[in-house]
């Protein structure tokens, strides 16, 4: 146990450092404690698993009278119990086999010990919100519930007016119960950690905003729409690190910044900014743990990076452009073209 609180008071000192560097640090920094948005986490993870488990049906209709938008997709989607969510009755036995699974209560006795105090998370996404609101005037701030996805890798989640947290996808890199899953190799785990959970909020509160390009979009199209959404990263998380914004290392961040040139040009030589074929598109914007065809020390998912880039020089070049009209531009082509990004 003392183990648990000590890492997590690592991850509120992180938090916290987060929090005064984003209101101050830097000139270019709104204040927005004017802002009216206080962000309270409901731990839905807490009560699902107080439940009763002889008298289940009940407290699931209470369950679900509480948290109408979150519920029904926790237990479809996440859970994947399927369409009897529908009704307590036929829920009951799921759940019921869920809660008295031995290896499911330890997993959640240690996310209350690892975030008994949650406060300090919910002070770094009030400031998050109150940014966004900042940039995004049209912004309603969700109500925002925690949960356990059973290690399912459901890190954060949207649906309508709520956002989800799933606590046990952020347990630090070295929680045992990751290394048991082989699906989880070390360059994903190495992202399990508290510092992501609010780069994973923003990320799919920024999609549920503005929902990325679909299937059959070019590659560019692709890393522009990444670019955008790492820019909105740094608007609205001013004090996280580029590569927690990135989800890359330290090392790989410096790879990125010393070959620029070469890795666009990569692109350009390859002939890839055009292409449609999905496992160039996944090669380039999906998560691995390097790039093929590059040199070892380029990070999987290097779009975002070139993205990322590409976005900043069309901003530094049009400085009267809003956040808010960078990200609601129908036209991707419209940014690349303008940017004329040339490392």
């Amino acid at each position: 146990m003392q183990n648990y609180k000590n890492k997590y008071f690592l991850a509120a000192l992180f938090l916290t450092g987060w929090i005064i560097s984003g209101c101050g640090g830097r000139k270019n920094i709104p204040d927005v404690s004017h802002i009216p948005i206080d962000v309270k986490i409901q731990r839905f993870d807490e009560e699902f698993f107080h439940i009763d488990t002889n008298n289940v049906p009940e407290r699931l209709k209470l369950l679900g009278q509480a948290y109408p938008h979150f519920a029904p997709v926790y237990f479809s989607q996440i859970l994947s119990f399927g369409p009897s969510t529908d009704s307590p009755q036929l829920l009951s036995p799921q759940v019921r086999s869920f809660l008295t699974n031995k290896d499911f209560r330890a997993l959640q006795d240690s996310v209350e010990i690892h975030f008994k105090d949650i406060k300090p998370v919910e002070a770094a996404l009030t400031q998050a919100f109150r940014l966004t609101k900042y940039y995004l005037p049209k912004f309603q701030a969700p109500q925002v519930v925690s949960f356990i996805s059973a290690i399912g890798n459901f890190g954060a989640v949207v649906m309508d007016s709520t956002v989800g947290i799933g606590l046990d996808m952020h347990m630090g890199a070295d929680f045992p119960v990751y290394r048991l899953i082989p699906d989880y190799p070390d360059y994903v785990v190495r992202k399990f950690t508290p510092e992501y959970i609010p780069v994973n909020v923003m990320k799919v509160v920024q999609e549920d905003l503005y929902p990325p390009q679909g299937e059959g979009a070019q590659l560019v199209v692709k890393l522009i729409d990444l670019g955008r959404q790492q820019y909105f990263l740094e608007k609205v998380l001013p004090g996280t690190p580029e590569e927690i914004r990135l989800g890359y290392t330290k090392e790989q961040l410096v790879f990125c910044d010393e070959n620029e040139e070469m890795v666009w040009q990569y692109f350009v030589q390859n002939k890839l900014l055009y292409t449609s074929d999905w496992q160039d598109i996944m090669r380039y914007t999906g998560e691995s743990p390097s790039t093929q065809g590059l040199p070892a020390g380029a990070p999987g998912q290097i779009g975002a990076y070139v993205g990322y880039r590409i976005v900043q020089a069309y901003m530094k070049k049009n400085p009267d452009i809003t956040l808010e009209q960078l990200l609601a531009t129908k036209d991707p082509m419209t940014i690349f073209s303008k940017a004329k990004y040339r490392p």
